[in-house]
């Protein structure tokens, strides 16, 4: 059969029908166990009882009117936003690229405000922010940027996880307004920084009068075991981003801001047909009750430890294994070599799960797992691992 879908993506011969909590069915009723979550989208798993009922109630009421009006769910899941990460404000859009798209916009507002014609925003190498131009130009990967030149000016790239090298930035270039960076960089590998990092680019920020803004659109909404990552050390950024597991499937961004930063988008700066729309915004809404009524953040920290130990033990002894790793439940595990193909493996034996930067397996488990999952997720998959590492040895 012919598809009419262009084909942006190299998909696996499968089709889900149906899913509930960390459990997907093919159309031929084969069940499979989730372990990345629509890419960190289904934090709560899927057909939640909460966010069906969410849904259910309000296409029954009201879908859409724009925000040329008043979206009462919206200023709801506004001050839950802004109480449970201490901004400000919030710009609501569809998607996370949307969401780093307003961030950058709010940069360059604020660089020519400070009188700098052409801003600058620090980003990182191997960092990933979207496919919109302006946010794949903010992206640390040529490989995705490949085809699109020319691509948008005002983004300079620097090495994760280096202060020297965002210092040696600044020092090098005087209209430097922001520096943008992923807590935890998902894409280009699950790298999890020095616990300091982002203490050290807060400090620089204030320092320079630069606006830090984080890109939480993986690592946000529970998934390192803090509503927001940026809370493990203690700070407030001036812009953060989020999306993904804010709706559990149902489209939804926001770009959160504090202090100067939330000052500069006004009426007719920018603008969004669909954001924060009612359907959305009541997704949303039952997301951060559900979050909250089941105490599922707490439960994330002990959860991904339970992982990674499972891992460590399994697998201590399988030299193909550099590094096992994780914050909350992000969780990466290096190879040595080359492993895209265990992701159609893992597939054809029941278990979902990614691969990127070419030899780390990525697991982004759905919040909700418990202890049992966890066990049977770290026994399929070591066991796929050893089989694999193995073969590739012969």
């Amino acid at each position: 059969m012919t598809s009419h879908i262009m084909p942006t993506y190299g998909r696996l011969p499968i089709t889900f029908d149906r899913g509930e909590g960390v459990w997907l069915w093919d159309q031929s009723n084969k069940r499979y166990l989730d372990a990345l979550s629509g890419i960190a989208v289904c934090n709560l798993g899927h057909a939640h009882p909460a966010i069906h009922k969410a849904i259910c109630a309000q296409s029954e009421k009201l879908l859409h009117t724009s925000n040329l009006y008043g979206i009462a769910s919206q200023e709801d899941l506004a001050d839950q936003l802004i109480n449970k990460s201490g901004m400000d404000n919030v710009f609501f859009c569809n998607s996370g690229a949307e969401a780093n798209e307003a961030a950058i916009k709010i940069a360059r507002l604020y660089g020519h405000q400070q009188g700098i014609d052409k801003p600058c925003i620090i980003t990182m190498e191997k960092s990933f922010h979207g496919r919109t131009l302006a946010t794949l130009s903010a992206t640390g990967n040529p490989k995705v940027q490949e085809g699109f030149s020319p691509l948008v000016d005002g983004f300079i790239h620097v090495p994760y996880n280096d202060i020297n090298a965002i210092k040696s930035a600044i020092a090098e270039n005087n209209n430097i307004v922001a520096i943008l960076v992923e807590p935890v960089q998902g894409e280009g590998g699950v790298h999890i920084p020095a616990t300091d990092y982002l203490n050290q680019v807060r400090d620089l920020c204030d320092q320079n009068q630069l606006l830090m803004m984080l890109d939480e659109i993986q690592t946000g909404i529970g998934r390192t075991g803090k509503f927001l990552a940026y809370q493990h050390n203690s700070i407030v950024p001036d812009v953060c981003t989020v999306a993904k597991a804010l709706g559990n499937g149902v489209p939804i961004g926001a770009c959160l801001a504090q202090g100067k930063a939330a000052k500069l988008l006004t009426a007719g700066k920018h603008g969004s047909t669909f954001g924060g729309n009612p359907l959305a915004c009541s997704a949303a809404l039952a997301v951060l009750n559900t979050l909250d009524k089941e105490n599922i953040i707490e439960q994330v920290e002990p959860k991904g430890s339970q992982l990674v130990n499972s891992f460590i033990k399994k697998l201590k002894h399988n030299p193909s294994v550099s590094n096992i790793r994780n914050k909350g439940l992000m969780i990466g595990i290096d190879l040595d070599t080359p492993c895209a193909e265990l992701v159609k493996i893992a597939q054809e034996n029941g278990l979902l799960i990614n691969v990127t930067a070419d030899k780390t397996i990525r697991l982004l488990p759905p919040l909700i797992i418990n202890s049992e999952q966890i066990e049977l997720l770290a026994e399929t998959l070591s066991q796929l691992i050893e089989e694999f590492t193995t073969r590739c040895k012969k």
